[in-house]
């Protein structure tokens, strides 16, 4: 395996980034994950794009998006597999220990693994942690995932593949790399991004191509929702079957069919939409 470390490509055994990296230290960084289709990146520029504003918020350096892409064209091509999760990270960089940033250019790191299609249906669980609506990250891609770590853990000890949390009013937000939309009375809904929710490249493709109502939503909505699904760039759209103990009865449901059959459509006829 090859990966694109700092301008160039190495093999994985020598791509070797300082244990001062800022990234690693403290959590510095940002990063896009993307799905790789027979060596194309599905929906590559809207990753770049979200890439550029997550680095501007955290106030890290502009990214060069042209060498990002070259770098994604690169670990592509000399990886080829049918299906894999193409990893953008770019962090602070060289810095002393502690919350200041040094002088250093950034780091930037991508790679690539095989993957495989996600199942049509999973099980999630609820969190009693809440996401910050109005925190500092908020609605950002960053490398610090500690608080992901611990409620997929805890989803992992249910059997479960995802962890839904609230946001500081009680509001559903997000999972811990999902969006999540629900279906009340027929019409489908999902947070809005002002709830902290991560501005999700899939859920943004769904809320085009399907249709949904962006709406502030109680956290126990999703005991009484019709349906429930998942989005995300390494599951498209998957329906949720079980929220907890609740079995939510006949999944996929007929909206949530519909959002996965338009679209693996119209993902199919543009990779880069």
């Amino acid at each position: 395996m090859t990966i694109w470390l700092d301008g160039s490509l190495h093999e994985a055994d020598s791509a070797q980034v300082s244990v001062f990296d800022h990234g690693l230290t403290v959590g510095d960084g940002v990063f896009e994950t993307v799905k790789a289709v027979d060596g194309r990146a599905f929906a590559l520029t809207r990753h770049l794009h979200r890439l550029a504003r997550s680095a501007h918020g955290l106030g890290l350096p502009e990214p060069d998006l042209d060498e990002v892409r070259r770098a994604c064209e690169a670990v592509l091509a000399d990886n080829p597999m049918p299906l894999g999760r193409l990893r953008i990270t770019y962090t602070g960089g060289l810095s002393p220990l502690g919350s200041d940033r040094g002088t250093a250019d950034p780091t930037l790191v991508v790679a690539l693994v095989e993957t495989h299609r996600r199942a049509d249906t999973t099980a999630v669980v609820t969190v009693p942690w809440t996401r910050n609506e109005r925190g500092a990250l908020a609605g950002l891609k960053t490398t610090s995932y500690g608080e992901n770590v611990v409620a997929l853990a805890r989803a992992r000890e249910h059997d479960a593949t995802e962890a839904l949390f609230a946001n500081t009013v009680g509001g559903l937000c997000e999972g811990t790399g999902t969006n999540v939309f629900v279906v009340l009375d027929g019409e489908l809904h999902t947070p809005p991004l002002a709830s902290g929710c991560l501005a999700g490249i899939t859920r943004a493709l769904v809320l085009e191509w399907v249709g949904a109502r962006e709406t502030e939503l109680p956290f126990d909505v999703l005991e009484r929702a019709d349906e429930v699904f998942l989005t995300s760039t390494t599951r498209d759209v998957q329906a949720v079957r079980q929220v907890d103990d609740r079995i939510v009865p006949g999944t996929p449901g007929p909206v949530t069919a519909k959002a996965m059959r338009i679209f693996t459509e119209r993902a199919a006829a543009d990779i880069d939409p």
